[in-house]
């Protein structure tokens, strides 16, 4: 039997109103309701969107993130200072302090001279990192960015890479000075190439955990300035661990500067086994950054101040 046309058209009604009656009007605002669509048309809001599946999903992440990643890029380079400032000081410790090195220690005092320049100054480097997370945290900026399609993932992604390609020229500006300047030996290339890529992920991994946990720009530099000349005192990158108390050598390798500073050292030897070793844990360290910064982000940003 073939359904009456005025019963379907009051079904569709009721379907439509709820519990109101065919004859009584839809409200404007249900009546023009967008459905279902990909974007302007009924698509939800970041917080309560539906995860997305397929291939069309991983593109539109990795488009969001290369975007991301671009104008992260152009803004550290709108303001070069601290970049320039950790690409040329480094060279100037390194002059400095080469001559007190090779007077002490012979011809291997030129290593010796170039990581603890290293070493000191990519510590010094986190902050490059955790102060462009905070300043998005200051001036709420974050906030509209999350309300967007952008994964937590995409905006830490986002802001870490551009800070670890600074990171890289720094190694290779620092690295291939000694090596072409001052004729440091390098036995094993492929060695320290994974030295300084697990020292780059960790010191990215500590300082974006410190840029999302911190509340202040005063909190941020006292963490870096402490911690900074901590980890380097502990990690025997400026003064040789044999010339400190003993104290300070048994406490040394809960520094992750210790464990790069001995990676580069058996990498420019050669050494496979304590790099390796030197390696995992920095990239340990990495990972419990990492893991730190997502939870936090996660969670909602903390109140952050601009002072």
């Amino acid at each position: 039997m073939r359904p009456d046309p005025d019963t379907a058209d009051r079904n569709t009604a009721d379907r439509n109103t709820g519990e109101r009656g065919a004859g009584e009007p839809v409200p404007a605002a249900v009546a023009d309701r967008p459905g279902p669509g990909p974007r302007g048309d009924g698509a939800p809001e970041m917080s309560g969107a539906r995860p997305e599946r397929g291939t069309s999903a991983r593109r539109d992440g990795l488009l969001r993130t290369g975007v991301l990643i671009r104008h992260n890029t152009a803004v550290m380079l709108h303001e070069p200072g601290p970049l320039i400032g950790r690409l040329v000081m480094p060279l100037i410790l390194l002059l400095a302090l080469r001559p007190l090195y090779e007077e002490a220690q012979g011809p291997g005092g030129t290593g010796e001279a170039v990581v603890g320049s290293l070493v000191t100054f990519s510590l010094l480097a986190m902050s490059i990192v955790g102060s462009s997370i905070l300043s998005e945290r200051a001036w709420r900026t974050w906030d509209r960015l999350r309300a967007t399609p952008v994964r937590p993932a995409e905006l830490l992604v986002g802001k870490s890479v551009p800070v670890l390609g600074m990171l890289a020229a720094q190694q290779v500006l620092v690295l291939g000075f000694g090596v072409v300047v001052f004729g440091m030996p390098v036995a094993a290339p492929g060695l320290l190439i994974a030295a300084c890529a697990a020292w780059g992920l960790a010191l990215l991994g500590m300082g974006t955990a410190v840029g999302v946990l911190v509340r202040s720009y005063g909190q941020l530099s006292a963490v870096f300035d402490i911690g900074g000349l901590f980890f380097t005192t502990l990690g025997g990158a400026l003064v040789p661990l044999s010339t400190l108390p003993g104290w300070v050598r048994e406490v040394s390798p809960v520094s992750p500067g210790y464990w790069a500073a001995e990676s580069l050292r058996h990498a420019a030897a050669g050494d496979a086994a304590p790099t390796l070793k030197g390696v995992g844990v920095l990239l340990a360290v990495a990972a419990a950054g990492a893991a730190t910064a997502a939870w936090r982000v996660a969670r909602g940003w903390g109140r952050a101040t601009a002072v």
